[in-house]
């Protein structure tokens, strides 16, 4: 009974579970897969997210190494080139980090578990699904389930749902998920092709504006990231989607390379915008995608499940201690108003920066941006939005 069951180890629940595990507080995480997971998901680290991971030793100076530091980031037009440059060294003031990195997340899930390994308090239970939560006065309650149909309970003062966008925690609990569905469907590729070598002034992260067929360039250390949207219609045959002759033809029309690409990973997926209706329920907590998802442009996913993380944990810790339960109440309050307020709308208006089809409301939107951009003070009020540092001080305004 004295732990605490962290259900998924995506970011969200390893970050959390090392949080109360730092505190003292007895952890058991428990992951669907055999392993942690290290496909094509979110690879954009933002600067108050690398301060927040700061608190565990070694952690953030090994993103670094395995990363690729990036200095700046643009919108650029297909057709013309960049729109607007942005500095993330505007921040230094900000943060100790003023720059995105791009490290892809597994790297940092593995981090976690290697530190959660040497605590005698941390258990890991793999191959166990959660399936099901019931919760009294005293204690938590998660079922779960093995590959062979078999069963097991196991029992918690205080459980977290980390467990992703389709968490059987939340659905468990009765949480409503409301939101849209994104019409097009989202390609990844990763290719080892130099695209800083042949397109003129390209930064390291890059959102690419286009009537037509907007994309996104993300480096990363030694690949580049290429997203791509594609329509429902196509979308639908997937084997065609994802053929390599397909790919290639894509792939040459973001830039014609004499030579066929090499595409070292692929990935679609359907792109949501939902958020959950409430991230505590008694004595349980949401956390991450399965408390929030949205679409992937301005890298904000990932870094906002670690934010969910660090602000739950540390009231978690204190409730641990004797704190009001009614404590964990807040932060449901504090990050579903960052998801709703900041996290969706910023990635929404990046969706319809880059996609939008009128000339007029196009040139409009980027006269706007070039405008931030001469302008020194609202240039380091957009970065400090764009890099979440933002959200996070208008949090302690949620009471």
């Amino acid at each position: 009974m004295q732990r605490v069951i962290v259900a998924g180890a995506g970011p969200a629940g390893l970050v959390s579970a090392a949080y109360l595990a730092g505190e003292g507080i007895p952890v058991t995480i428990v992951e669907q897969e055999r392993d942690l997971p290290d496909d094509l998901r979110a690879s954009t680290f933002h600067p108050p997210t690398l301060d927040m991971l700061g608190r565990f030793p070694g952690v953030v100076d090994r993103l670094i190494e395995q990363g690729l530091i990036c200095p700046t980031w643009q919108f650029r037009d297909r057709a013309t080139g960049p729109i607007a440059t942005f500095e993330m060294a505007r921040l230094k003031d900000d943060t100790a980090h003023p720059y995105r990195l791009q490290c892809e997340q597994w790297r940092l899930t593995r981090m976690l578990r290697d530190i959660l390994a040497e605590n005698p308090d941390v258990t890991f239970v793999y191959d166990a699904k959660a399936t099901e939560v019931a919760q009294d006065a005293d204690g938590v309650t998660l079922t779960i389930e093995r590959p062979d149909g078999s069963t097991e309970k196991l029992r918690g003062a205080y459980l977290i749902g980390a467990d992703g966008a389709r968490s059987a925690v939340r659905r468990s609990l009765g949480i409503a998920f409301e939101g849209m569905t994104i019409p097009e469907t989202y390609l990844t590729l990763s290719t080892t092709f130099r695209f800083e070598d042949h397109i003129p002034e390209l930064a390291n992260i890059a959102y690419i504006s286009d009537p037509e067929e907007w994309y996104v360039l993300l480096q990363a250390a030694g690949l580049w990231r290429v997203l791509l949207p594609t329509a429902p219609e196509e979308a639908a045959d997937e084997s065609r989607m994802l053929a390599p002759d397909r790919i290639e033809q894509r792939m040459q029309g973001v830039w014609a390379n004499p030579r066929r690409y090499e595409v070292r990973h692929r990935t679609a997926y359907r792109v949501h915008e939902r958020v959950a209706e409430t991230y505590a329920k008694g004595r349980v907590f949401l956390a991450g995608d399965a408390a929030h998802i949205n679409n992937p442009l301005g890298g904000m996913g990932m870094n906002g499940g670690v934010h969910d993380a660090f602000n739950l944990a540390k009231k978690l810790t204190q409730v641990w201690r004797g704190a009001d339960p009614s404590l964990m109440e807040r932060y449901s309050r504090q990050r579903r108003k960052v998801a709703l307020d900041v996290v969706q709308q910023q990635a929404l208006r990046n969706r319809q920066l880059l996609n939008q089809r009128d000339p007029a409301v196009r040139k409009a939107h980027h006269d706007e941006l070039r405008a931030i951009v001469a302008d020194p003070v609202k240039h380091h009020a957009y970065l400090l939005r764009s890099a979440m540092i933002q959200s996070l001080r208008d949090l302690e305004q949620v009471a």
